[in-house]
């Protein structure tokens, strides 16, 4: 497929996709321009060539029709500020005002639609309303990763009214050649890093990967079960009881795959789960009753730094403790120390989920890592093999 720079844009109307699902304070205001920025450079290519631009985003979850709290003209200014150019906001996704102000549109200029979701027929995927959409403009560009694990209207199905007239935006195109260097990497050692609390969660990517890699390193709370597993004592650590038999498949497969498996062997545990609780460091699997794990030891800490150094090529995808609290965030600073080390040293690390793309940004290590994916669910289903809709679409 052809690439964004493959295309002038010069006197055309291009509707764009992205996803400007900010966060908001309690007065509406965005608190992060993150996601906005994202896409700057794509929504720039258009306009630099002398195009005009039609911006399609969904903000929240609003439950029935339009809702002002998710009305896109609360995030207009900063969507104007970050990209330095004022933005009008149409009152829907179709009908006559989206029509007036489209037709209106000259070179240079930026429409944005109202907030994608108070259309049920979005969610849907409504053959009918992306016809409607797709007469709003000249060319479709998805810049969207963090939906196109989504079958909706603006994801999947207005691609197909523009059948030579669309193409991946930077921002999409950039995830994908970055997942791409993970799962086809010819860069040995490569090392998955996968943390959370949970490894039902984890599983299907585990097994997707697993004939992909070198070594994995598991952290977190889903620590536990394969604890547990083994047969160690865990305490009140969070374990998933009906996952021990899946543990034990993991790490039979990781021998299959020759894939070298570490798991924590020492932790910081605690009395409650709170910051102020009680703390000592214990061994893995000699968690007394009554305590829990919450963040790793200092010896992980050097078992997993060693291995991250050796380490070619990186994924990482979930912290090693409950990071959100500043005594058990210890574990997790020094893992991102020791791929930020390793990406100075020439790796590749490719961070993605929404608490590690959190913690890299907290703790300012978003430009010592190579790259941090905007989408958690879309690289999740990446990983674990999955053909996005709003990948297939745009190769169709």
């Amino acid at each position: 497929m052809k690439t964004i720079d493959d295309f002038n844009f010069k006197d055309k109307k291009v509707l764009i996709r992205v996803d400007f699902n900010v966060p908001q304070d309690e007065n509406l205001n965005v608190t992060d321009s993150t996601r906005i920025l994202a896409s700057k450079p794509t929504i720039e290519k258009v306009l630099n060539d002398g195009g005009a631009v039609i911006l399609m985003t969904h903000l929240g979850r609003p439950k029935d029709g339009f809702e002002d709290k998710f009305s896109l003209t609360h995030i207009a200014p900063a969507v104007s500020k970050a990209l330095n150019a004022p933005v009008t906001v149409a009152n829907a996704i179709v009908g006559e005002d989206a029509l007036k102000k489209s037709a209106e549109l000259k070179p240079g200029q930026i429409l944005m639609l109202e907030n994608l979701r108070f259309n049920k027929e979005e969610l849907a995927g409504d053959e009918e309303l992306a016809r409607r959409m797709s007469k709003l403009g000249d060319f479709y560009i998805n810049d969207a990763f963090g939906t196109a694990h989504r079958n909706h209207v603006s994801t999947s199905v207005l691609a197909k009214y523009f059948p030579n007239a669309k193409c991946f935006g930077y921002l999409l195109a950039g995830e994908l050649i970055a997942i791409d260097k993970i799962l086809k990497s010819n860069r040995h050692p490569v090392t998955a890093i996968l943390g959370g609390a949970k490894v039902s969660s984890k599983i299907t990517i585990i097994e997707n990967i697993l004939p992909k890699i070198d070594n994995l390193i598991i952290g977190g709370g889903m620590t536990y079960t394969f604890i547990k597993a083994k047969g160690g004592k865990v305490g009140n650590s969070l374990v998933e009881e009906d996952k021990l038999d899946v543990a034990l498949k993991v790490m039979e497969e990781c021998k299959n795959h020759r894939v070298g498996l570490y798991l924590p062997v020492d932790n910081v545990v605690a009395d409650s789960f709170s910051n102020d609780a009680k703390t000592h460091i214990t061994p893995v699997d000699e968690i007394p009753d009554g305590w829990m794990g919450l963040d790793v030891g200092p010896r992980t800490d050097e078992i997993f730094s060693e291995v991250i150094l050796q380490s070619k090529t990186i994924l990482w995808n979930g912290p090693v403790g409950v990071f959100e609290m500043p005594n058990f965030a210890k574990g997790t600073i020094k893992l991102g120390e020791a791929i930020a080390e390793a990406t100075k040293n020439g790796a590749f690390s490719l961070v993605g989920g929404g608490d590690s793309a959190a913690f890299v940004k907290q703790y300012g290590f978003t430009d010592k890592v190579s790259y941090v994916s905007t989408g958690g669910g879309a690289m999740l289903e990446s990983l674990e093999g999955k053909e996005l809709p709003g990948v297939k679409a745009m190769l169709a």
